[in-house]
């Protein structure tokens, strides 16, 4: 039995072996990409020098964007890597680190949602005392919690994996080291490892959720109570990008996570992986933004501003 410290390095398997299918593969995540990157980045930047968007909503989406950079930095630069060459390999101490920062991003999203649940609620259910409620200590103290309970989780559970043993078998079944295919492939250590996995991934998720959930049964009940159909229209439209990005995230999370690994959940588990590793930090900025007034504005306005400039 080879211990897993003794191993030097594993072998990505990735998306297809197929070399026509893995240069389109390369092109299209290379584009999906370097849009992220312009997208996030984009909107931190917008963030920052528009006044109109220096409310604490926007304090929470410019930290969104900064998340969904790292996230999908985490992994598509090695994705890319190992589509343009024949060795596909990941070093041991690579794969922990992977490990440690993919799980560590993944819960600081989920709690910076919840995060911006409980902001759009704070906002729409006392918009009189949100100026005051919602100082910057305020802002800092909520958007702290994520970084650190997250710093947490994960050194716990890279810990974890660092106890997985591993008989001769170094293939990984997918494009980055995630926990269901280490799994899978090891042979002892397996059983903690994946209580641990379902337990801390239900037991956060769920009390995300909660947090968002109740958020919005008192963003309901003030929406109903409002006598302005313009204040309505208005906290639909924010409310909507927000659960648009929570559905979407936390659907294609609970697919990867809540699952007992095996070979047809891991191979499924790809597919959804490349979802939420790629598409949808690529796709957060776009939901923020185009059903956004405010943000639309803020963009029309720095463009016209640097094209006075020229």
């Amino acid at each position: 039995m080879l211990n897993f410290t003794h191993v030097t390095e594993f072998i990505l398997l990735g998306l297809t072996s197929r070399w026509e299918l893995q240069v389109f593969f390369f092109i299209v995540f290379l584009l999906v990409y370097i849009i992220t990157l312009i997208g996030n980045i984009g909107m931190i930047t917008l963030i920052r020098v528009s006044p109109q968007l220096s409310s604490p909503m926007y304090f929470f989406l410019s930290h969104l964007s900064f998340t969904d950079v790292w996230f999908s930095s985490n992994v598509t630069p090695k994705m890319l890597e190992n589509l343009s060459s024949e060795t596909k390999t990941i070093s041991y101490v690579g794969c922990l680190v992977q490990c440690f920062f993919f799980i560590f991003l993944v819960h600081v999203e989920v709690f910076i949602l919840a995060v911006m649940a409980f902001d759009r609620y704070m906002a729409i259910g006392n918009p009189l005392l949100y100026g005051s409620k919602m100082t910057r200590n305020v802002r800092v103290g909520l958007i702290s919690f994520p970084y650190l309970y997250g710093f947490f989780i994960s050194l716990i559970s890279t810990l974890w994996t660092y106890g997985l043993y591993f008989c001769g078998n170094i293939e990984i079944n997918h494009f980055y080291c995630a926990d269901p295919p280490l799994i899978k492939m090891a042979c002892a250590g397996t059983h903690i490892k994946e209580y641990t996995m379902h337990t801390l991934a239900g037991l956060n998720f769920s009390y995300s959720l909660t947090v968002i959930f109740v958020s919005y049964i008192f963003i309901l009940i003030a929406i109903i109570r409002m006598r302005s159909a313009e204040g309505r229209r208005k906290a639909f439209s924010t409310c909507g990008s927000h659960l648009t990005a929570v559905i979407i995230f936390y659907g294609t999370l609970f697919f990867m996570y809540l699952r007992t690994p095996t070979e047809e959940s891991v191979g499924q588990g790809k597919m959804v992986a490349v979802f939420y590793t790629t598409v949808i930090p690529m796709l957060n900025p776009m939901i923020y933004s185009l059903r956004n007034k405010d943000v639309k504005e803020a963009m029309g306005k720095v463009i016209n501003r640097m094209c006075l400039k020229k």
